[in-house]
């Protein structure tokens, strides 16, 4: 009798996926290329077809061995903050995993698990903190600032302007913080109403960052 065993996740699987070694680091072009995927929906279809029980496994706490390491730590933080949005975007659930993922981003700042990854790996700590709102959500924004720069002062001389772009993204969804307390454009999704200042912000369409 043939025994199947079903392979288990591993972080690697989700690592290879989102920060590949293509050497996309190495232009403007490429690397801008790298986080237009990301950041506009460009991974939902295969997250949704190779990725959706890693996600599940992730959201219901089975994979959470995996902030044991500072590399698991962000494969872990990529499958809460990132995959959600792509397997249930336009829904409640695409939210639900945020406050677990800001507390994994910011016990791996406290603890300096973000010191052992590449830039672009460390902003997604910044992502997934500024995700998440909360009654200290504009406290949580102020306080990344140091961390912001940090990155921002990695920029290689071939990527000119990547850091000031970084911190100029990170004062703009600063800003919505605080004029908010929240992400307007997510309120339709939440079945929340909109006030009047964020039916006219909602109106201009020029979101930060989505979802």
């Amino acid at each position: 009798m043939n025994v199947i065993c079903e392979k288990k996740h591993q972080p690697s699987d989700v690592l290879d996926l989102w920060f590949p070694a293509t050497g996309h680091q190495e232009s403007p072009e490429t690397h801008s290329a790298f986080w237009k995927e990301r950041m506009h929906g460009g991974m939902d279809e295969e997250i949704t077809l190779r990725f959706s029980d890693l996600t599940l496994a992730a959201a219901t706490g089975e994979l959470d061995h995996w902030a044991e390491t500072p590399r698991g730590r962000l494969a872990l933080l990529i499958a809460l903050d990132q995959f959600p949005r792509s397997l249930w975007r336009d829904t409640p659930a695409a939210f639900a995993q945020d406050i677990k993922a800001t507390r994994l981003a910011l016990d791996g700042i406290k603890n300096d698990d973000i010191d052992a990854l590449a830039p672009w790996e460390m902003a997604f700590f910044v992502i997934a903190i500024s995700h998440c709102e909360g009654p200290d959500h504009l406290e949580r924004m102020q306080a990344l600032n140091p961390l912001v720069d940090q990155i921002a002062e990695f920029e290689p001389a071939h990527l000119p302007g990547l850091g000031e772009r970084f911190r100029k993204q990170h004062a703009r969804i600063t800003d919505v913080v605080r004029r908010f307390g929240r992400h307007p454009h997510r309120n339709n999704i939440l079945g929340r109403p909109s006030t009047k200042a964020e039916k006219d912000y909602l109106a201009v369409g020029d979101f930060p960052h989505l979802p």
